[in-house]
C-alpha cells in the first residue's frame, strides 16, 4: 500500500509541476496574454473628434480598475476607428429610433486577432435605454472573424438570445490567417413584430420582440442606437446609418 501511496504522490507532484509550467510561459511576443486574456489600456485612449459620442464600459471592466480613456474611439472622415480596451458600448444621445428601423455599419478588422488571442466581436447596438447608468439596456448583433456571431443584451444584466458563446454561420466571413483582414456587415432590423440580426446579407437570427422584451431584458425596441465592442479588439467602422422600414 505504501508503494501505490508513494507512486499517487508522484503523478501528482508531476502534474502540479507540469502545470506550473505550462501558465508560466509568458505569452508570444505581440499578442494578448493567453491565460485569461485580460484586458488592458490602450495608449492615447478617449473618445477623440467626435462631438455627441460617449460610452459605457462593462462593470466587470470597470470593477479592474479600467474606464472609458482605457480604450480609443477616434473619428477619422466617414471612418470610427476602435481600439479597445475593457468591452464597451458607444453611442450618440442623437442617435434614436423607434417603430420599424434597420440599423446597420460595415466593420473592418485590418490585421484579424492584432490585439487578442482568440477572436472577440464586435457589432450593432439598438434599443438603448438609460444610457450611462447601471440599469442601462440595450441589444446587440456582433461577428468574429472566424465565422461565429452573437446576439446578447443588457437588462441590465446580460442575457444571451444564441448560447453564451453564439454560433456558426457560413454568412460570416472567415478571416484567411492571424494578422489577415476580415470584414463584416451586421445590420439589426425591427418591423412587424420581430428582431432580425443580419450579417453581410443574411438573417442569421430573428426573434418576436416578447422574446428580447420584457423582465431583465429590453423595456423597448425603441431606444438608443450605437455600436459595441469585446475586450481587445482593434477594428474600423463605415457606413454607420438608420433607415426606417
Amino acid at each position: 500500500m505504501r508503494l501505490v501511496y508513494g507512486s499517487a504522490l508522484a503523478v501528482v507532484a508531476f502534474a502540479i509541476t507540469a502545470s506550473t509550467l505550462v501558465f508560466a510561459q509568458p505569452p508570444a511576443a505581440g499578442k494578448a496574454p493567453a491565460a485569461g486574456d485580460g484586458s488592458r489600456a490602450v495608449a492615447g485612449g478617449g473618445i477623440l473628434n467626435a462631438p455627441g459620442w460617449t460610452g459605457k464600459i462593462d462593470a466587470g471592466e470597470a470593477k479592474n480598475g479600467l474606464t472609458l480613456d482605457s480604450a480609443k474611439f477616434a473619428m477619422e472622415g466617414g471612418t470610427i476607428k476602435v481600439t479597445t480596451g475593457p468591452a464597451v458600448t458607444y453611442w450618440n444621445s442623437a442617435n434614436k429610433a423607434t417603430g420599424d428601423y434597420t440599423v446597420k455599419a460595415s466593420f473592418l478588422e485590418p490585421k484579424y486577432m492584432n490585439v487578442n488571442s482568440h477572436p472577440h466581436p464586435y457589432g450593432i447596438v439598438i434599443a438603448g435605454n438609460d444610457m450611462g447608468t447601471d440599469d442601462q439596456s440595450e441589444l446587440y448583433c456582433a461577428a468574429y472573424g472566424n465565422g461565429n456571431f452573437i446576439v446578447r443584451g443588457f437588462g441590465p444584466a446580460a442575457f444571451s438570445m444564441n448560447g453564451r458563446a453564439g454560433a456558426a454561420s457560413p454568412a460570416v466571413h472567415k478571416a484567411a490567417a492571424v494578422g489577415e483582414p476580415v470584414s463584416q456587415d451586421v445590420a439589426i432590423s425591427v418591423k412587424g413584430g420581430r428582431v432580425e440580426c443580419l450579417i453581410n446579407g443574411t438573417v442569421v437570427a430573428g426573434y418576436d420582440k416578447g422574446e428580447v422584451v420584457g423582465a431583465g431584458k429590453l423595456k423597448s425596441t425603441d431606444g438608443t442606437y450605437g455600436l459595441r465592442f469585446a475586450h481587445n479588439t482593434e477594428v474600423q467602422v463605415t457606413g454607420f446609418t438608420m433607415t426606417k422600414n
